[in-house]
């Protein structure tokens, strides 16, 4: 009777495994794993990202008045411009762009519930192309900031702001860089996302935040369009970190202070001076390639062709990195300097200057 048994079961289970392959490779009607009641799957959205950044995001709009250079009887003309910022803190600061504000007579800042304020220009910042401004204003919506993040290339990103005066618009890109000159080169100070969300007239001084709707820069501008050539994907943003540090000194200062040492150099990978190529070797330090006349750097004795390899005992981890030091070293403090001069290591002190 066992036998029997076994064997009817045995029987069983080779019927239903051969009506299973039948199923998978012969019938037309594909076999179904899942409930048909089972939820489709929520299509990928960033919606609750915006809701939490863009109530913090304001329409600038500025008027100024200037004589008519072509008129002879005094007349004058009023220029309007068009811009966005960003309510940093509930006490009224409000970020942009200097090229927004730049010049204006009357500045007005408009909420998206609809609410108009005069604003009040406190400082302004041409290297970073920042400004800030003030309204008195209760109940304003702040941007979701987080200093301790650190946006890397690839990263998704979002810009908020108000493109030709259409309304608050949203446009979606990646990080595409950072450190890049992007807008001055002239002046050396690169610092800037680059990224490929599109940024138009208008979005200038709005926010670039993360899937997460947390702020990580300020739109500032397009690169432009060079030598006849249409350029398309890559804008601009000032990191967060930096834009953070520049509304704390132009809110207590009026303006930016920012130490000066008077050279220029590349970076390198060991005492032979060559070149760093890629991102994934260490930096053996940077080498002075020149050195303005009557600066810090000349009075104390840096020449053309020292590596500079520490500044107060930290190691440089980019020329980004030393540039960041001195602009950050209160004006008539002492830096000192590690130089690698022809394999021997001098240590030289710095009085820092103002940058003008």
């Amino acid at each position: 009777m066992p036998k029997i048994l076994f064997s009817l079961l045995r029987s069983i289970a080779y019927g239903l495994a051969a009506a299973m392959i039948w199923l998978i490779f012969f019938s037309n009607t594909p076999l179904r794993f899942t409930s048909a009641e089972q939820a489709k799957a929520e299509p990928v959205s960033y919606a609750r990202a915006v809701r939490s950044a863009a109530p913090a995001v304001v329409n600038v709009y500025t008027k100024a008045t200037s004589a008519d250079p072509r008129s002879y009887q005094n007349r004058t003309i009023q220029r309007q411009e068009l811009g966005s910022g960003v309510i940093m803190n509930a006490q009224g600061y409000i970020l942009t762009n200097y090229h927004v504000v730049y010049g204006a007579d009357q500045i007005s800042v408009a909420l998206q519930d609809g609410r108009v304020f005069d604003a009040v220009l406190i400082g302004q910042d041409q290297l970073t192309d920042l400004a800030v401004l003030y309204v008195e204003a209760s109940n304003l919506p702040v941007i979701p900031q987080d200093a301790s993040i650190d946006p890397q290339v690839g990263d998704l990103v979002l810009a908020i702001g108000n493109p030709f005066n259409l309304g608050q618009a949203i446009t979606q890109g990646v990080i595409s860089a950072t450190g890049r000159a992007g807008l001055s080169p002239a002046n050396g100070y690169a610092d800037f996302m680059q990224m490929d969300a599109a940024i138009n007239a208008g979005n200038s001084g709005g926010a670039l935040i993360n899937s997460n709707g947390t702020l990580v820069g300020i739109n500032t501008a397009a690169f432009q369009r060079q030598r006849n050539q249409d350029i398309q994907g890559i804008f601009f943003a000032v990191p967060y970190k930096l834009a953070n540090s520049v509304l704390q000194k132009l809110i207590q200062h009026g303006r930016v202070i920012r130490g000066y040492l008077g050279v220029s150099g590349d970076p390198v990978v060991n005492q032979a001076g060559e070149p760093l190529i890629s991102t994934a070797q260490t930096l053996y330090g940077v080498r002075i390639t020149s050195i303005e006349p009557l600066s810090p750097a000349a009075i104390a004795g840096i020449k053309t062709g020292d590596i500079l390899r520490q500044i107060n005992g930290v190691q440089l981890s980019s020329v980004h990195h030393a540039l960041d030091i001195i602009a950050e070293t209160a004006p008539n403090s002492t830096l000192n300097m590690l130089v690698d001069r022809q394999g021997q290591n001098l240590t030289i002190p710095v009085v820092i200057q103002e940058l003008n």
